[in-house]
């Protein structure tokens, strides 16, 4: 069997299958399974595996946002759980459902895993919703919602001279224009950064609220070449978390990101891609930074996959922009989490779009990023490569 290039672990994993729905602002029609179904009917579909031919299936989602305990189990309507199957679920962003299915896989008991995950963000206030993710005794009953704590991480970039209002409104239209030519994407071309959320951020620094779904299909070995001509293969993957409370850390650096990239190889080669789950502008800044991927700039060059292996956008910047001149990176050339910021989901699409580009030929190395909690405390980060031309 001729594995991937960098392989370091007992089996050689790979994405071979990627969807997700088209994001969007309310599903009142929609339950979860019906936002879920079409998802999982179209990555099987990819691969031609049927649902009684999957090793193992594991997802993520919220039972906070679904707002009634054990609400995953409906959605396992959606999959088809007879004959009986061997599923998991984590109360996290499908990603770290993704990981549990890799170590599945692993350990050899397992040769395919369905990875999905969902959350629908439209019932109540999200931003009241993710206060009861902060520590109960001290800072929760003080109710700091995701963009106020979001606004003290930026603010403490633009102390320490790291950023700008400006330069955070660039990253903004750069991730809304990438996402003009992703058809999922909720908010697409130019958008208004419009009036203050929380001082320094905007609205447009802000992630959409909105609902939506994503799967992957993991598969080991030759099995994986079979199912996909070109699979991305998971070379690395590691993740790490920081201290719960946000007064315990610098807020202007992600050490836990540093440390996911290092155990997972990022930095023993270049990568070509990096898709980062940064929901707000501010977190970009941080991000780029624990991953060695430069500065920002103020480039607003677009990425334009045509699924022919060329990729054929232009990138007018001087940084490290999302642009395809020599020696850049396309940093969320999908538009990323700015664009469509489904909970639960974005961290797993992030794999997913990085994957995507490695099986349609425009990207060789690419990093996966994805995170939960506030101000980026848990980070999950993962290395995918294609086989050599």
């Amino acid at each position: 069997m001729t594995g991937p290039r960098t392989s370091r672990y007992a089996r050689d994993v790979a994405v071979v299958a990627f969807a997700q729905s088209d994001h969007l602002r309310r599903t009142d029609e929609l339950s979860e399974v019906e936002m879920v179904m079409p998802v999982l009917h179209e990555v099987l579909a990819a691969t031609g595996l049927k649902a009684g031919e999957i090793g193992f299936t594991c997802s993520g989602s919220s039972d906070y946002l679904a707002g009634r305990a054990f609400s995953f189990t409906m959605t396992l309507d959606g999959v088809g759980a007879w004959p009986p199957i061997s599923e998991s679920h984590v109360e996290m962003d499908g990603a770290w459902a993704l990981y549990e299915a890799w170590v599945k896989i692993q350990t050899g008991e397992a040769d395919t895993a369905l990875v999905y995950s969902y959350g629908k963000s439209s019932p109540g206030s999200l931003r009241d919703v993710l206060t009861r993710q902060l520590d109960p005794y001290y800072l929760a009953p003080l109710w700091p919602d995701a963009v106020a704590l979001a606004a003290l991480q930026a603010q403490a970039l633009i102390d320490a001279g790291e950023t700008d209002e400006s330069a955070l409104a660039a990253i903004a239209a750069r991730s809304r224009a990438d996402a003009a030519t992703n058809p999922h994407a909720q908010l697409r071309g130019a958008v208004p950064q419009g009036d203050y959320e929380v001082r320094p951020l905007r609205t447009g620094d802000c992630p959409p609220v909105g609902d939506g779904a994503a799967a992957v299909v993991l598969a080991a070995g030759d099995l994986a070449r079979q199912l996909c001509e070109r699979p991305a293969w998971i070379t690395g993957i590691d993740h790490r978390i920081e201290a719960h409370g946000p007064g315990l850390r610098d807020l202007t650096d992600s050490p836990s990101t540093r440390t996911a990239a290092q155990h997972a190889g990022v930095f023993d080669a270049p990568v070509d891609t990096a898709e980062l789950h940064a929901p707000f502008s501010s977190q970009e800044v941080v991000l780029r930074k624990a991953l060695g991927l430069g500065d920002t700039d103020t480039e607003t060059g677009t990425d334009t996959d045509t699924g022919t292996g060329t990729d054929t956008g232009t990138d007018t910047g001087t940084g490290a922009g999302t642009g395809t001149g020599p020696g850049t990176v396309a940093v969320n050339p999908s538009g990323g989490a700015l664009a469509a910021n489904p909970m639960m989901a974005a961290g797993l699409i992030r794999i997913g779009e990085a994957a995507a580009r490695i099986h349609r030929g425009t990207s060789d190395r690419a990093v996966a990023h994805a995170t939960s909690g506030p101000c980026l405390q848990q980070n999950l980060v993962a290395v995918l490569e294609g086989d050599p031309r």
